[in-house]
């Protein structure tokens, strides 16, 4: 590992300013992916500004009756968070079935939006990868891609986002919320990661030095009634080989409001906008569901070795909706 400079801070404003002024400075939250990179000389920062002790550690009501949940929030207190799981089960969910107790003790709200893919051949810096070195070449597209992207990946990189929690965000509308010198700013989960095109190395919209402070759920009585499942490839803490963010509302067997998300098919959290239209309106019923689910694996572009995503997402479409049409029935 490189030696680096460690130095913790206590306001906002001392922490954006140490990194303007030091270009080859990272932040630090809980560390618990950045570390393990710096581990492997995938990142190599020369200094480590620790912002844990920032007033960013509280989760809020808002007056619109939606959530705000500073940046470093653990994802523990962030899951067992009564609002939270209250307001927005799936978010719940989806936290406790991202990582080990030991993990989500650690790590915070604004490091999971931030993670980089397990992609193997992005952590090997043996080998070529255009996500860690610009130009040298994306090998999964003719080797090992059986949990890569089928959707909005490219030539380029067809890696994908590991976070469970953007997963549950992204199907309630967050909003990214951020500090830089000039300052707070704001984007919509939505816009938050960049598409892959032929800059893969470059993933999110945040300005540089901008330092993330939380994210705002608006009001979404939907999300009361919303689950979170997760498909792996053992029983015990992966990364998902297929995930979905559901929230359904159901009166006298009409959809009123829908909300998907998918996770683990894509190089951000994936918004089912298509499948979302599809049942608006329509009837409840697990034909609907698995039309609305063709409707959104329509534009899947799959490689020789996950194609099986595409039956698998539309599985759990139908499964969790139904799932949640029956309790709305009850």
């Amino acid at each position: 590992m490189k030696e680096f400079g460690y130095q913790r801070v206590l306001e906002v404003s001392e922490a954006i300013a140490v990194l303007g002024a030091d270009p080859d400075a990272r932040f630090l939250g809980g560390g618990t992916n950045l570390v393990d990179l710096m581990k492997t000389g995938v990142e190599r920062p020369g200094r480590l500004v620790d912002i844990r002790e920032l007033p960013l550690d509280h989760i809020e009501v808002t007056p619109d009756g939606g959530l705000h949940v500073g940046a470093t929030v653990t994802n523990s207190d962030l899951a067992a968070h009564p609002e939270v799981r209250r307001r927005y089960p799936a978010l719940t969910q989806a936290v406790l079935a991202g990582a080990s107790g030991q993990l989500r003790n650690m790590a915070t709200v604004g490091g999971n939006l931030l993670q980089r893919t397990r992609c193997g051949y992005f952590t090997d810096v043996a080998g070529p990868c255009n996500k860690r070195l610009p130009g040298s070449g994306c090998p999964a597209i003719e080797g090992e891609h059986h949990n890569h992207a089928i959707f909005s990946a490219s030539e380029h990189c067809v890696a994908t986002n590991p976070s469970d929690m953007g997963v549950a965000l992204a199907a309630f509308d967050a909003v990214v919320h951020y500090e830089t010198a000039d300052g707070p700013g704001e984007l919509p989960l939505a816009d938050f990661y960049l598409p892959v095109g032929d800059t893969p190395h470059l993933e999110t919209a945040l300005p540089s030095g901008a330092l993330i402070t939380g994210v705002s759920l608006p009001p979404a009585p939907v999300a009361a009634h919303s689950r979170y499942r997760k498909v792996r490839e053992r029983a015990s803490y992966a990364f998902a080989i297929g995930s979905i963010a559901a929230a359904l509302d159901v009166r006298d067997g009409v959809v009123q409001d829908v909300r998907l998300a998918f996770g683990a098919v894509a190089p951000r959290p994936w918004r089912a906008l298509a499948a979302e239209r599809a049942l608006t309106g329509g009837p409840a019923t697990a034909e609907a569901f698995a039309a609305a689910a063709d409707a959104e694996l329509a534009a899947a572009e799959t490689l020789p070795h996950n194609g099986y995503k595409v039956p698998l997402m539309r599985n759990l479409v139908v499964a969790q909706l139904t799932e949640l049409a029956e309790e709305a029935a009850r």
